[in-house]
């Protein structure tokens, strides 16, 4: 059939009377189309009633009368059956069809009505017709009202996993090649395009958070998905392609590398090159999330040639002698693949078809063409002329890094680790499972194609040391930037489950050496440009493979990867030929790097892993005061305690003297700028620390136990004490757990310290590291409360407090929250303050622990919170759920609302409605008419909450005739207000 009705009852519980639903659902070819439930619940998703009663219907098919579609049951009856049919019908459900009835009778008896128009009557049991479009059910109003409620909750109580789970439902629709999929996606889209926040981070000029960002991240990534969907029609792909260009082109869409944040410029696209280069850059497109989706719609798979790479293993042509840049095989007749999507700003999806091996040989083997081709370009330059003259200027180095004009690779990290998923689609053929279960890579060749000794594993890795060592800038805004080196560590976690042997060390070697001769083609070569992405995570990886194999090759790139170009100084003073805006970002030397900090921290892993290597060989004596110089000239540290360090170091070549005298030399250079804190203490923290640890735990709990005489409390919280108590560390010095302890106990006791000394840098610090102490983490925190009446913010303290309900302690969030309230201050027009959030979060934090808690915020909340709008939303939020009942998943259950004509929402209504009040008087006084239609909807909203109350009506009516007694004056204005509101 095409219809199905029927009950369900729910059995009643201890607190729960039993519950009766009546239950409908539509079907057609194989969907349920509708679904209606009279138990009311909203939700994306079908209820439990609409699901048992499917179930019921497909587990007992027998136990379901079926009936004739109702037309032809109607249809066997004379009119005395219609008749009476009809009355019972009406009688049973008078108050519910009476109405309809009366209407569709009274059109009936009318000769000239539009249903004497049409022949013959629908039947929703009869099914649709066969041109109608027919899809599974989906409550499009609701999908859009939990989206935005999830958005407007910013990230807080499961709202970032549900939108996940969202995103993960649209997955699994594609996945079945649901039409819904799309359509959920663009609902989603909508909603996400509609948050309020993007304006208003735009406005400020404040980045959105990470998590935030990863949704409009998957978001993106989604619509690749939908776009390149092999089995969608053209006029819907289309449709897809309108809708997605509609998008790009707003203000507020957000960026693919980054946000409309406040961060500096790039003083890479700073450098002028020429006349007109500032407006070229100005009128620059931006790339936001939804760029590589709209490329990705020019992908046609009806291509021939891409048909036969992805269809045919054995796809070549031996006659084949055009040897352009178009040319659709190499001098080999093995195939190559031009498409424009061929840059990497993502995966090309034939490289993921059931034949990897051509498909990703025909991407290594342009991959090959294009860098031979550079290389032979940087070649014909004259080398040596080029070296001195870069030493003279930094802008021939551009000239130099322009001259690798197709970044072949430049993309390949900025947006969803394509490279890594390249990889992982040939190691996945290479991968078996052996008896433990683990994964075990082996060599299968296919001799057809490879040469001898290659395979798909080779291939993978080949493509992987290619693109971590090809030279790229760093992409602009953090979000970005952490993301090129998350996606550079997972690819090398990958790298690192394959055994290396005697074939793959062959690849590290031949791969190593073309980095180090490579051209502008290479992070590794000996010209780089200064804002290049720094090898020192990948030259870490390269350095430990190729130790055992080839001790030489190995340093020469460990050391070679030590620099830190943008720390090296720019322009030279009064050097006019820089814009003058430059001025200002020149001394910062490096302002959009906000990765810096991760960035020195790896070159120092690096610098350790070198030293480490070099104790360990007796032989090595060279090598090691070699790593110990390169060290100290790359951090440019120029102090003379550092350079008799070096001189006596060279001097002597013992390894305990190697690395106390520079423990030594440091610490003089910490004390010396304790007190005129040195731009470049960072660095100089950070190497002591290093230091420290390469000479044992008994220098770094030193270190630790006088840190008052060495760093100030924000630098040993943030950088010392986190560094001894990480796992890495541990490791490093094999520690027993006792030494483990010790250590941990003495950085408890510096961040204890440091938080007394200063609380409002430290405070979130010292909890994070005396979590595993309950004493220590119970002192942290009675150190916050002590501070928080005097030294601490209401900012600071709503970030503890929110750090405090991650950590599973809501009633110390609580307390820190009533805390924050107090220092709070936000007037009627502040409705776009930064800190409305964070009282959201405080009140929507004291609903779900109790009335009790929610009672005493209130007061708070109306003390130090003027501004109607955001009183009225408190007010909307507080009467959806039953304090302390609202469930993990966000659903709303069945306990008893709270009333508003009791405390403490009365409270809140009547403070709500009194801003309202305070704020409209204030509006009109210095009101203008390009205004007055936003005023009049400020009127609206403003009508929504007089009504809550139980004689809001009265009230606003009252309020209304008082506007129009005393701004009487303002004619065109009140003539408004009649027209709406009467």
């Amino acid at each position: 059939g095409f219809h199905l009705s029927g009950t369900v009852t729910e059995p009643a519980s201890q607190s729960e009377p039993e519950i009766v639903c009546n239950v409908a659902i539509s079907f057609d070819r194989c969907k349920i189309t509708s679904v209606t439930c009279s138990c009311g619940n909203k939700d994306i998703f079908y209820c439990a009633h609409v699901v048992a009663l499917s179930l019921y219907r497909i587990r007992k098919p027998d136990q379901v009368k079926l009936h004739l579609p109702i037309s032809e049951t109607l249809f066997q009856m004379n009119r005395d059956q219609l008749q009476k049919f009809v009355q019972y019908l009406i009688t049973v459900h008078h108050t519910e069809v009476l109405p309809t009835a009366q209407k569709l009778a009274d059109e009936i008896l009318s000769q000239n009505s539009e249903i004497n128009q049409v022949h013959g009557a629908p039947d929703p049991t009869a099914g649709a017709s066969i041109d109608d479009e027919n899809c599974w059910h989906l409550d499009e109003e609701q999908v859009q009202e939990q989206v935005k409620l999830f958005l407007s909750q910013g990230g807080y109580h499961g709202s970032g996993k549900q939108l996940n789970l969202l995103f993960a439902k649209v997955r699994e629709m594609l996945k079945m090649r649901d039409s819904n999929g799309a359509r959920m996606l663009t609902l989603i889209t909508e909603q996400f395009m509609a948050d309020p926040r993007l304006s208003l981070w735009r406005q400020q000029g404040t980045t959105m958070t990470d998590k935030y960002r990863q949704l409009w991240d998957e978001l993106g990534a989604l619509w690749m998905c939908i776009v390149l969907n092999p089995h969608c029609k053209l006029e819907q792909k289309m449709c897809w392609l309108k809708q997605l260009k509609k998008w790009n082109s707003v203000d507020v869409c957000p960026w693919e590398d980054g946000n409309h944040g406040n961060e500096l410029p790039n003083l890479t696209n700073a450098l002028p090159q020429g006349a007109n280069a500032n407006q070229d850059l100005a009128s620059r497109p931006h790339r936001t999330v939804f760029t590589r989706a709209i490329e990705a719609c020019d992908l046609h798979w009806q291509d021939s040639h891409l048909q036969h790479i992805i269809s045919s293993d054995l796809y070549t042509n031996y006659c084949y002698h055009d040897n352009t840049e178009t040319s659709l095989f190499d001098s080999r007749g093995w195939p190559l693949w031009h498409d424009p999507l061929f840059n990497f700003n993502f995966l090309p999806p034939w490289v993921c078809s059931c034949n990897y091996l051509l498909s990703i040989f025909s991407f290594l083997n342009r991959l090959h063409m294009q860098i031979n081709k550079h290389n032979k370009l940087y070649y014909s330059i004259n080398y040596c002329i080029m070296h001195i003259i870069v030493k003279q200027h930094d802008n021939i180095q551009k000239v130099l890094f322009l001259v690798h004009s197709e970044n072949i690779l430049q993309n390949a990290f900025k947006h969803d680790g394509t490279l890594h998923t390249l990889v992982l689609v040939a190691l996945a053929h290479q991968c078996t499972m052996g008896p433990s279960k683990s994964l075990d890579y082996q060599h299968f060749p296919m001799h057809r194609f490879l040469e001898e000794g290659e395979s798909y594993l080779t291939l993978a890795v080949e493509i992987a040391l290619i693109g971590l060592g090809q030279q790229r800038i760093m992409p602009d805004g953090l979000y970005a930037q952490e993301k090129v080196c998350r996606n550079e560590e997972q690819l090398i976690a990958k790298l690192q489950e394959v055994d290396l042997d005697d074939t793959l060390v062959k690849i590290f070697r031949k791969q190593a050496v073309f980095l180090l001769e490579g051209g502008p083609y290479s992070g590794l070569g000996e010209l780089i440009y200064r804002e290049s992405v720094p090898m020192h995570t990948f030259a870490k990886y390269l350095f430990t493979s190729l130790l055992p194999h080839d001790a030489e090759l190995a340093y020469k790139i460990a050391l070679r990867a030590m620099r830190l170009p943008v720390l090296e100084s720019t322009a030279p003073m009064g050097d006019m030929s820089r814009p003058h805006h430059i001025a200002s970002v020149v001394p910062n030397r490096y302002p959009r790097w906000f990765t810096l900090s991760h960035i020195e921290s790896q070159q120092c892993e690096l610098a350790s892993t070198m030293l480490t290597a070099a104790k360990v060989n007796t032989h090595a004596s060279e090598r090691l005061i070699m790593t110990l110089v390169i060290c100290f000239f790359e951090i440019e540290l120029q102090s003379e305690p550092v350079s008799q360090g070096i001189i006596y170091t060279r001097k002597y070549g013992h390894q305990q003297v190697c690395m106390l005298m520079p423990l030594f030399c440091f610490s003089q250079v910490m004390r010396m700028t304790l007190s005129t804190l040195n731009w470049r203490r960072r660095e100089m923290v950070r190497w002591l620390v290093t230091c420290a640890t390469e000479v044992g735990v008994y220098a770094l709990d030193s270190i630790m136990q006088s840190w008052f005489t060495l760093f100030t409390p924000t630098e040993a919280t943030s950088i010392v004490a986190t560094t001894v108590m990480s796992n890495s560390t541990i490791v490093r010095l094999h520690l027993d757990c006792h030494q483990q302890e010790n250590l941990a106990s003495s950085a408890r006791t510096l961040a204890l310290q440091c938080a007394m000394k200063d609380p409002q840098n430290c405070a979130l610090s010292a909890l994070t590291l005396c979590e595993k102490d309950h004493i220590a983490f119970e002192t942290a925190y009675q150190i916050v409360l002590d501070a928080a009446t005097t030294g601490m913010s209401y900012t600071q303290l709503f970030t503890i407090a929110r750090y405090m309900e991650h950590r599973g302690y809501p009633m110390r969030a609580y307390k820190l929250a009533t805390l924050a309230m107090t220092h709070l201050n936000l007037s009627y027009n502040q409705d776009t303050h930064p800190a409305i959030n964070d009282v959201l979060w405080a009140c929507a934090l004291s609903h779900s622990l109790g009335k009790n808690e929610l009672a005493a915020i209130i007061p708070l909340v109306v003390k130090s919170v003027k501004c109607a709008t955001v009183l009225s939303d408190i007010l909307r939020r507080c009467t959806l759920t039953t304090p302390g009942m609202v469930a993990l998943h966000g659903r709303r259950n069945s306990g008893k609302l709270m009333s508003l004509d009791k405390a403490p929402l009365r409270q809140l209504l009547d403070a709500t409605i009194g801003a309202y009040i305070n704020t409209t008087h204030s509006r009109l006084t210095h009101i203008s008419p390009r205004h007055y239609s936003e005023f009049i909807e400020f009127l609206s909203k403003a009508r929504e909450t007089f009504l809550m109350a139980h004689d809001g009506h009265i009230q606003f009516t009252q309020f209304i005739d008082n506007l129009k007694q005393i701004y009487k004056g303002k004619k065109k204005l009140m003539m408004l207000v009649r027209e709406r509101f009467g």
